[in-house]
């Protein structure tokens, strides 16, 4: 990781429920082929937009319970947090355009 940072059950609430920006977080698992297809997209996200959003990831296998408790059951899933609130979700992979379309609200 680069620009991105882990987030664990623990730090959840502070890294991305309390922060002053948006927050994208990839929910995803190192056993995963489609999360490690959109790693490196989210990891250009990131780069290029750390002035807009924040970017965080969560490996569920080791995050159960903050996974669970957003009813994540599909990986990868991309969500979108601003104010403490689930704004956006995109569940499976996608080509970096098609993010950037999806994700343009926040990062337009």
């Amino acid at each position: 990781m680069g620009a991105t940072k882990a987030v664990t059950d623990d730090t959840f609430e502070n890294e991305v429920l309390k922060a002053d920006k948006p927050v994208l977080v990839d929910f995803w698992a190192p056993w995963c082929h489609p999360c490690r297809q959109v790693a490196p997209i989210v990891e250009e996200l990131a780069t290029e937009h750390a002035d807009k959003i924040d970017v965080v990831k969560v490996n569920t296998d080791e995050n159960p319970r903050i996974a669970s408790s957003y009813g994540i059951t599909s990986i990868p899933t991309l969500n979108v947090y601003k104010g403490g609130e689930l704004v956006k979700s995109i569940v499976g992979a996608r080509p970096k355009p098609v993010l950037v379309r999806e994700l343009s609200e926040f990062i337009g």
